[in-house]
Formats: C-alpha cells, sequence, structure tokens
C-alpha cells in the first residue's frame, strides 16, 4: 500500500486477512469498535445472552504518531448456542449470527462489529495505510490472503467505521467508485433483513454477497453476474439461446441487485477472492498470476511494485468477474494450521 499512498488522502485505510486465527478456527471472530468505555460495557451486558463467548481481548495495538481519536478495539471468539439458531424459526446458525451483528449496529449506542467471520478480521481506522498496519501490529499475524485499501471520501466524512474494507461473516469488500443505485440496492437488502447502518454504498455490496452467496446459493461468478448484469439490448444481441435466457432471469429476478454508477470491488471469502467492475469499466481492475500467489489490484503498476514481474497479467473485462480460488484441502490447512 506504500505505492499507493498518493491514491487516498488519510481520511480512512484498512486492511483484512484470512487464516489469522487458526487457534479459534471454528469460532466466529467479531471485532468490535466502542465510541467509548461506556459503549462497550453495554456490548459486554447483551453478547453473552445470545452467544457463547468463547475467548475475549482487547485488539493489540501500538501508539503510533498520526492516529488519533481511535475507538475502543476488542475481539470476541463466539459460537452460537446449540438449539438457538432454529429457535422460532427454520434459519441457520449464520443468520442468527448476521441477526446478532444487525442488533448491535442499530441498537447498542457507540458499539460497532467490523467483521464476524470465522479465522479472518477487519483492520481499519482514520489514516493512511501504512500507520494503519503499524497501529495494528498487522506484522505479527499470519494470513493467506490480505486485502486492503486507502480511502478518498467524497460524499461522506471519514471515521474509522467508515473506512474500508467492510466485513459480514465470511464475506469482506473493498470498493472504489459510486453507486447511483445505492437506494434500490439498500432497500433490497433491507427487505431481505440486513440493516444499513453505515449509510455507504459498500456496505450494501457487502451485504449482497452474503445474501446471494449464502443465502440464495449462487456461484460467486453467478452473483458478480447479477450485480452486474449486461444491458437488456446487450443481452437481446447474445447469440446464444442459453445463456440469453440466463442473463434474462438473472435481470428480472435480481433487479434490486443490480449496481448502477462507476465501481470496482474486490471481494475475500474463505475460498478465495473476487474482482469485478461496472459494465461500462469505469473504474479500473486488473489481475496477476506470479508462481502459487494471485493479485487483483486497480492499477497493474502496484502489482509489479510489490512482486516484480508477473507471471501473467491482464485487465479485468468490464462485468466480467475474475476469481481466484483456493483448493478445500488448502483452506482446511491453512484454517488450523499456524
Amino acid at each position: 500500500m506504500q505505492v499507493m499512498r498518493e491514491r487516498g488522502n488519510g481520511l480512512g485505510a484498512g486492511f483484512v486477512a484470512y487464516g489469522i486465527y487458526p487457534e479459534h478456527a471454528d469460532e466466529h471472530a467479531l471485532h468490535v469498535m466502542a465510541m467509548n468505555q461506556e459503549a462497550l460495557e453495554r456490548l459486554f451486558d447483551y453478547l453473552p445472552q445470545v452467544v457463547e463467548v468463547v475467548h475475549e481481548e482487547e485488539i493489540p495495538t501500538r501508539r503510533t504518531p498520526t492516529i488519533c481519536d481511535d475507538p475502543v478495539l476488542w475481539r470476541y471468539f463466539v459460537r452460537v448456542p446449540p438449539g438457538r439458531a432454529g429457535q422460532g424459526q427454520d434459519r441457520s446458525e449464520e443468520d442468527y449470527l448476521v441477526s446478532v451483528v444487525m442488533f448491535v449496529n442499530q441498537k447498542i449506542e457507540g458499539a460497532y462489529i467490523a467483521s464476524s467471520g470465522k479465522n479472518m478480521g477487519v483492520f481499519k481506522g482514520v489514516g493512511f495505510p501504512e500507520p494503519i498496519f503499524e497501529f495494528y501490529r498487522l506484522g505479527e499475524y499470519r494470513g493467506h490472503l490480505w486485502i486492503s485499501h486507502t480511502r478518498f471520501p467524497t460524499n461522506t466524512g471519514g471515521w474509522w467505521g467508515g473506512a474500508h474494507p467492510f466485513g459480514l461473516l465470511e464475506w469482506s469488500i473493498v470498493h472504489n467508485g459510486e453507486l447511483s443505485s445505492y437506494g434500490v440496492n439498500r432497500r433490497y437488502v433491507e427487505s431481505n433483513g440486513y440493516a444499513c447502518t453505515l449509510f455507504t454504498d459498500s456496505e450494501v455490496i457487502n451485504y449482497m454477497f452474503d445474501l446471494l452467496c449464502r443465502k440464495h446459493g449462487l456461484s460467486v461468478e453467478m452473483a458478480c453476474l447479477a450485480m452486474a448484469c449486461p444491458e437488456w439490448e446487450d443481452i437481446d444481441r447474445e447469440p446464444d439461446e442459453e445463456r440469453r435466457r440466463l442473463l434474462t432471469l438473472l435481470r428480472q429476478t435480481y433487479a434490486g441487485a443490480l449496481l448502477n454508477g462507476p465501481f470496482a470491488v474486490i471481494a475475500g471469502y474463505n475460498g478465495g477472492m473476487v474482482g469485478f467492475c461496472d459494465r461500462l469499466k469505469l473504474r479500473p481492475l486488473c489481475a496477476a498470476e506470479k508462481g502459487d500467489r494471485a493479485y487483483v489490484a486497480s492499477e497493474e503498476a502496484a502489482i509489479w511494485a510489490v512482486d516484480g514481474r508477473p507471471d501473467r497479467s491482464w485487465p479485468i473485462d468490464a462485468g466480467q468477474p475474475v476469481v481466484f480460488t483456493l483448493k478445500e484441502e488448502k483452506v482446511a490447512a491453512f484454517a488450523h494450521t499456524a
């Protein structure tokens, strides 16, 4: 992120890492930001009533000269108590935990759960990337997937919860651009049980991935296609009848999920990562491979700066996702080894 410094203005940066909690790989890691100690105490009172808290601790940080006004940062490793998930309705453990996260972010004044997945965590705040990295002591963590972002906010002020990445369960996203469809997209995810408390389009995209992939069972590629589906005239010109029918069904079924405006998104999940951009490619993305490493970035020059000349690199086409997937045995190994 050092080579991308001029792309931000110091009002927000962050990182997400997967595979960093092998000793708690089977528990959900809740990364909490509390505006003050009183807010954290309110969370202390609430969480044990709804989840089994296996371990809790302050997130380790170090004083860094340019980082100030930091919130109280805490992490909980939790399990959903047996039988609690299905009480009163047919819902999964993940559905139950999403409801807990939504309740905290809506109702526990001054408290915000920034990430809630297993064996992963979001670390973000107000500042440039390098100080945020030092502040969270991220050099002490080992992970197999890292995504980072530096922010230049245009419509909202810089604050700790509004920095990228955004996370919910296994999904995390970073996003460049602006959704002109924010109102429609927000109403769509809220009609499916999500609470948009941060009023940012990036939050909506994060919830959209959870909704389409986990709850609706779409593949990562299909979810991206639903969010960046071709225009109707392009669908009508599609020569392959089966694909034309598929695109028509996606456009009709997921009208509320369609993202409009300039955007580029990198999303992480337990099995890999995906990059995709808008149908006109108003925000750039590129991908690269070198040995057993895969990269997605807004600028190819940044990849070269990190790891030298890649074996292969290519621009990510408009509306066409690029997915890098880890083999299942690799994911299992990362989950349970330090």
